[in-house]
């Protein structure tokens, strides 16, 4: 049967709760989207992994110039002791 507001009697609009609606701080109950929350969930994996591979790629480069930058200070040192060397043995001879 039909009401006559052209619905029928199984297709009526849910009530809302009215103390709720007046009074949204002492809802207590939070209903959650499964998606809008898994895509939430989705976005802050990639940024997390986005975050740890470039610290990663930041500890590698850090690496590697720490590692540039000993055999440089190696490379003086032994040519400072070789010019060392050299100017001691001229100075003998002469």
């Amino acid at each position: 049967m039909a009401s006559s507001n052209g619905q029928s009697d199984g297709e009526k609009f849910p009530a809302a709760d009215i103390l709720q609606e007046l009074n949204p701080a002492q809802n207590r109950d939070v209903n959650v989207d499964p998606v809008s929350s898994q895509i939430t969930a989705s976005l802050q994996n990639k940024k997390q992994d986005e975050t740890a591979k470039k610290k990663n790629q930041n500890v590698k480069r850090d690496a590697v110039q720490r590692l540039k930058s000993t055999i440089m200070i190696s490379a003086v040192i032994v040519a400072v002791a070789g010019a060392a060397f050299a100017v001691t043995k001229k100075l003998r001879e002469k």
